[in-house]
């Protein structure tokens, strides 16, 4: 990937109903305290998190009634769409575009089914042209906002001088389970938000960073460590390992050959823009990565300001790294469903 690929717009959006944590888990208690045998050793990772609060795309109470798939199904098309638009609309105009002017449109999202999917839905009220190509994406989890960064650069290389759209847009919130909660589901209620983030590439442009490279790595034999189940009710979270142990592990040998790949290592990069999983995953980065304690600080922020949002959380960050100075050399990443480590390798303009 060549160093011509600008990033010229970015934008984050919020969902609108916050959810501070201490209501969350008292809520928690009062659901799932006395049915849920585990409930009293699992309730501090509501402390552990990190988290201050998060946002919704409904309200508390929405999530103590039994849903199934249509009610779930018709919250991720309302809310999904709006927060597509948000997130869209201020990207575009952060790049001083429109809709009009995007020739393409990946949608990252992996919390609801929608056919047409998000970005046709919000056709009209964007002012996207009939010729726009649509690139809908799911499957990819918490990875989503690093490998479609990947993705829409990839596009603009192949197109000089058109313009992709990258959208992200999750809500997890609507796994959120009454019926016979799991371990995995608990920890899911006290980490997960919903939120959507956008950004605009053009290859041509220097825009305030440019997309240099890109790399993946998928380990053998992990999917069951992060993942939906399927069942009447709707999805459920799927943790069968626990994340911070196995980054631990097994991250750096895989971050130091992704890097080999663009002539690096992990010494030359001044910044690892990072999707912060959770605070323990924080914390392993940091360790692993060989940062400092405490040097993650903005994934920390959007961590208690938001929670873990999955696939848009990586971009709250890169917003917010851009807002405070892009470095020279930063790599954008994130870990998700696969199990998969995505890379994105930037500079700045």
């Amino acid at each position: 990937m060549t160093a011509d690929v600008g990033l010229i717009g970015l934008a984050a959006a919020r969902a609108p109903y916050d959810l501070p944590q201490d209501l969350v888990a008292a809520t928690a208690r009062e659901v799932f305290g006395a049915r849920v045998p585990q409930f009293e050793r699992l309730e501090p990772v509501f402390r552990n998190t990190g988290i201050r609060t998060r946002q919704a795309v409904m309200p508390l109470d929405w999530y103590l009634e039994p849903r199934g798939w249509p009610e779930r199904t018709q919250a991720y098309l309302e809310g999904g769409v709006a927060l597509f638009a948000a997130a869209a609309e201020a990207a575009l105009a952060d790049a001083g575009l429109n809709g009009g002017d995007v020739d393409a449109i990946v949608t990252v999202s992996s919390t609801g089914i929608a056919a047409p999917s998000l970005e046709a839905r919000a056709m009209a009220r964007l002012g996207f042209r009939p010729d726009a190509a649509r690139v809908p994406v799911f499957g990819l989890g918490c990875a989503g906002g690093a490998s479609g960064l990947a993705l829409a650069a990839k596009l603009a290389r192949a197109d000089p001088g058109a313009v992709v759209l990258l959208v992200c847009v999750e809500l997890c919130t609507l796994a959120f389970r009454l019926d016979e909660p799991s371990k995995a589901d608990i920890v899911a209620t006290a980490l997960f938000g919903d939120g959507a983030a956008a950004c605009v590439v053009r290859a041509g442009d220097s825009g305030f960073a440019q997309v240099v490279g890109a790399a993946e790595h998928t380990w053998p034999d992990t999917l069951d460590i992060m993942g939906w189940r399927v069942d009447p009710q709707g999805l459920g979270v799927i943790f069968a390992q626990a994340i911070p142990s196995f980054a631990h592990r097994s991250l750096r040998p895989a971050m130091d050959a992704m890097l080999a790949r663009q002539g690096l290592v992990v010494a030359d990069v001044d910044r690892f823009i990072c999707h912060p999983g959770g605070t323990k995953v924080v914390e392993a980065l940091e360790t692993v990565l060989e940062l400092g304690q405490g040097a993650l600080d903005h994934e920390r922020d959007v961590l208690a300001d938001h929670g873990n949002m999955s696939a848009p959380t990586v971009l709250h960050v890169l917003d917010r790294v851009r807002r405070a100075g892009m470095p020279a050399r930063s790599v954008l990443t994130a870990l998700g469903p696969g199990f998969t480590a995505s890379t994105v390798t930037l500079w700045a303009a």
